[in-house]
């Protein structure tokens, strides 16, 4: 008997993952051996109740515990794309733009909460700073399940590259990291569904909104970091700076499809810039955009942090307006 939960995005403006859960006596263990599914798109916001039915498409698949977690991307009756399918709009453009060879790397930081407050803050914490890679039970809150997640990621086949407790009590991040660009986007959905089920069985919850707690505390945020393979083997200074040029003519479109409520986190205060203002600097968390030291000191060749995109954003579409620029960039350098 296998157990298969699929997963997808619904069509809300800030897209949360929905799950349902197919039993099948047998299976071979492909991707290609599972079968499509559907489900009533009206309760989803992503379909009229007099034409509800919606269509599931497994596009890849995790071993979590007793089941594999399916990733769907959702479609139309007639077999078209669902307007609320990034993923769809990223894989295009990446079936158009193999030489790419893109990279990616994301810092997904989050708050652990309970009854809609983040756990730690039943008393009233001192001023941010002692909690950043904290260790002890008044300081590193939630230590059991951000471990716990990060274990449960690696053996789902993910690449886990590091956590680390943030700035405020149960604040956490994690960094997930791929080669392949779908592939890295895919594991930040999936790797958010787990860590929500993990809190789940706990009794808590899990806040990826960009300002969970206002006033002077830091926001969240998903940071993209990324390179080309031009990027990382030619470089140069002309070629970074014709890239974040580039970045610079489209901050509001970027910005746009960053996240919901991004503007409560990129105030300028805080490791972030205004997010009316576009800036990069080497070696600067205030920028919008980072360049790593190791980039600026290896000659211009390596990666580049975006530090604009919310906790909440959806990778495809980070991946997908980050990797048009480039492409524009690389079309008349």
């Amino acid at each position: 008997m296998n157990l298969l939960e699929y997963v997808w995005l619904d069509g809300n403006k800030t897209q949360s993952a929905r799950s349902k859960i197919k039993v099948l006596q047998e299976w071979d263990g492909s991707l290609d051996s599972i079968p499509k599914w559907n489900f009533d798109g009206s309760s989803t916001n992503q379909a009229p109740g007099d034409d509800s039915e919606r269509l599931l498409l497994p596009v890849r698949h995790y071993k979590f515990r007793n089941k594999f977690i399916v990733l769907c991307e959702v479609f139309n009756p007639d077999g078209t794309s669902h307007e609320s399918n990034t993923r769809a709009e990223l894989r295009s453009f990446l079936n158009s733009h193999p030489e790419q060879g893109s990279w990616w790397g994301f810092e997904q930081e989050y708050f652990i909460v309970q009854d809609g407050n983040p756990i730690g803050f039943s008393k009233t914490p001192g001023p941010q700073g002692p909690y950043y890679c904290s260790v002890g039970g008044d300081k590193a809150i939630g230590r059991p399940l951000a471990e716990h997640h990060m274990l449960s990621c690696l053996a789902a086949g993910m690449e886990i590259t590091g956590i680390n407790a943030e700035v405020a009590p149960s604040q956490w991040e994690y960094q997930c990291f791929s080669k392949d660009p779908l592939k890295a986007s895919d594991d930040l959905i999936v790797s958010r569904y787990i860590l929500s089920s993990l809190a789940e069985e706990r009794g808590l919850d899990i806040d990826i909104s960009p300002k969970p707690v206002k006033g002077d505390w830091n926001g969240s945020g998903c940071h993209a970091n990324f390179s080309t393979a031009k990027m990382r083997d030619e470089g140069t200074e002309a070629y970074f700076k014709k890239v974040l040029s580039r970045m610079e003519l489209r901050h509001d479109i970027h910005i746009e499809g960053y996240g919901e409520l991004n503007h409560e986190r990129l105030t300028g205060l805080h490791e972030t810039q205004d997010i009316k203002i576009f800036s990069w600097g080497v070696a600067d968390r205030g920028a919008s955009i980072r360049v790593p030291t190791d980039t600026f000191k290896g000659g211009w060749k390596g990666y580049l942090e975006d530090r604009r995109p919310a906790s909440n954003c959806d990778p495809y579409t980070v991946v997908r307006l980050i990797s048009e620029a480039i492409d524009i960039v690389d079309e008349n350098f």
